[in-house]
């Protein structure tokens, strides 16, 4: 059964066929069913006045026939507490994240080779991240800081996924919300793959020309994310606004301000924030912490947004390598929100001895020592992902 529906009166759970009224001159890019409110106020931002529903699609709450009854005052229900950074969690986020990378490389190989049917692998792959990211955060956090250069293009997708999740359940987003939103930044450099090798390879300064190749991956990977299935309106905002910037110079369109969805603004921040803490072939990877600070002074950023971020992930982020006043390096295990300069640190090598030493879980707020800078595993001739998982993770406290 088809409706005529204004607006106002569009509800999640309604299926919607076309746009029948507007002020602009948006053009749906797929029906489907709306899944949250935040999509209804975008699409009445762009001017959306009557869209054609079809009842028979839709999935609405039942209205129930009479009152119910009064219910009984049930105990309030806490969030299960994240697991601590230890063997067993870092050993399960590990396999997640090593599979995430398997995963996301058959499904580029698929898509090269003309053989991919729908989106189905990585929407999986987006909700098993989220699942990991509301249980073992901290663990998968530190995974996203343990590099491989030969990986980049993989595992920034992989952490542009986990860290928006992250952020988004930092800012308090629904459970649905959050998942579309990784989904988006786990999609959005998908057009990457159709670009030729030289310009995805490029380890010098693009010309001019490559340059505006390179800036095609934006539409490139919302077409494609379009023909292989019916993604929502939000993920596929982020794909087509995550290089978009507040005032106006970004691309591919140049849009400004609140004409970027917010969560496209959070991908743009996650985006920039891993790409900064990255070794690439053209650039060398800076600290975390010096990323955050780079991020405070990039205004083209949402920095409202930027200063939620550093609040999330904490000054000296999960997973960041640091040197201690002592004269050790360690990374860190777990942010202290009452005192952020002092998280949770496990030690592993001596600068002066330049030995690796047993690891030790501290933590700094209650211990007679404190983080002096953050450091590259590059200045320590340190290879920090086969340490960490031929080393680390077997030492580390249970």
């Amino acid at each position: 059964m088809l409706e005529q529906v204004p607006i106002d009166d569009l509800q999640p759970g309604m299926y919607v066929n076309q746009v029948l009224e507007q002020t602009g001159s948006l053009k749906m890019r797929s029906k489907g069913i709306v899944k949250t409110q935040a999509i209804i106020d975008s699409l009445r931002a762009k001017g959306i006045l009557t869209v054609e529903v079809d009842l028979a699609k839709s999935k609405l709450p039942k209205t129930p026939e009479a009152p119910e009854p009064p219910k009984k005052e049930m105990p309030e229900v806490t969030k299960a507490p994240v697991k601590p950074v230890g063997r067993d969690s870092i050993n399960e986020a590990s396999e997640l994240y090593d599979n995430a990378l398997t995963i996301q490389s058959s499904f580029l190989k698929s898509l090269k080779n003309g053989a991919v049917s729908d989106l189905s692998p990585m929407e999986s792959l987006s909700r098993s991240l989220i699942e990991s990211v509301f249980d073992n955060k901290d663990a998968l956090s530190c995974l996203t800081m343990i590099k491989d250069t030969d990986q980049y293009l993989l595992e920034h997708s992989i952490n542009c996924s986990v860290l928006s999740g992250i952020f988004c359940e930092f800012l308090g987003y629904d459970r649905d919300t959050t998942e579309q939103v990784s989904l988006g930044a786990l999609l959005m450099d998908i057009g990457m793959s159709s670009l030729p090798e030289e310009i995805r390879s490029n380890k010098g300064e693009f010309s001019s020309d490559d340059w505006e190749v390179m800036k095609t991956h934006v539409e490139l990977g919302a077409d494609l994310v379009e023909q292989y299935g019916d993604i929502s309106d939000l993920s596929l905002r982020i794909i087509e606004e995550h290089h978009e910037r507040v005032d106006g110079s970004g691309y591919p369109r140049g849009l400004a301000g609140n004409e970027i969805s917010e969560y496209a603004r959070i991908a743009a921040i996650v985006d920039t924030y891993d790409a900064m803490t990255s070794d690439r072939t053209h650039q060398n990877s800076i600290t975390p912490t010096q990323a955050l600070k780079r991020l405070t002074a990039t205004e083209n950023l949402d920095q409202e947004l930027v200063n939620q971020f550093i609040q999330c992930i904490g000054v000296h982020p999960v997973g960041s390598l640091v040197r201690l006043k002592s004269g050790k390096l360690g990374i860190v295990s777990k942010i202290n929100p009452k005192d952020p300069i002092s998280p949770h640190v496990m030690t592993f090598y001596s600068v002066a001895s330049q030995h690796f030493n047993e690891v030790k879980r501290i933590d700094l707020s209650q211990y007679d020592d404190e983080i002096v800078s953050g450091v590259r595993p590059e200045e320590f001739n340190l290879n920090l992902p086969k340490f960490f998982k031929d080393v680390f993770i077997n030492q580390m406290p249970v």
